[in-house]
């Protein structure tokens, strides 16, 4: 019963934008969004993202299961995966492992595809570099690597290259010590 309800509790977590917005916004709990208007500025969600056929988002986007229809500027990382479906029209870089292009769908940009951790055995599956970081956290790469080579943030080198687990990020983010 209890779980049902945790279940009923999330599925209610739907928020429809269909107006112009300006700014950041940062999602630390899943939520399904869908943006139908214009968004301008950076957007970090959890869960489900939805850009709808008549949106323009000018935007650097983050996000779990992305679907675009609308037009997107930006540059955008979805951790699971990535549908671009018609009419949609994207203007930059993709990383995702996992996409899929519609036809009458238009990408212009690069496309960087990884498994997801724990569908190979590579070392660094599911890892994240200093520049992925420097992304998720908002702040200048110049201050991951000042942080990580101080010891105030966790990581690795793995040969000359420095490395992050996201757990340990998000952890590091939750304890406060960001400041």
């Amino acid at each position: 019963m209890i779980g049902k309800r945790h279940k009923n509790h999330d599925a209610a977590r739907v928020l429809d934008v269909d107006a112009s917005m300006q700014g950041s916004l940062v999602f630390k709990d899943p939520v399904s969004l869908r943006i139908n208007g214009r968004f301008e500025g950076t957007l970090n969600t959890r869960g489900d993202l939805t850009i709808g056929e008549h949106a323009v988002v000018n935007a650097d986007i983050t996000g779990e299961t992305i679907v675009i229809a609308g037009k997107v500027n930006g540059n955008i990382h979805a951790l699971k995966e990535l549908k671009i479906i018609k009419p949609a029209q994207i203007t930059g870089d993709i990383r995702t492992p996992r996409l899929t292009i519609a036809d009458g769908a238009i990408f212009d940009g690069n496309c960087r595809m990884r498994p997801k951790a724990g569908q190979d055995h590579h070392p660094s599956s599911g890892l994240m570099t200093p520049e992925d970081v420097a992304k998720y956290l908002e702040v200048d790469s110049a201050m991951i690597l000042e942080w990580v080579s101080s010891g105030k943030l966790p990581g690795f080198k793995d040969g000359d290259v420095w490395k992050f687990d996201r757990a340990k990020i998000d952890e590091w983010v939750a304890a406060g010590k960001i400041r």
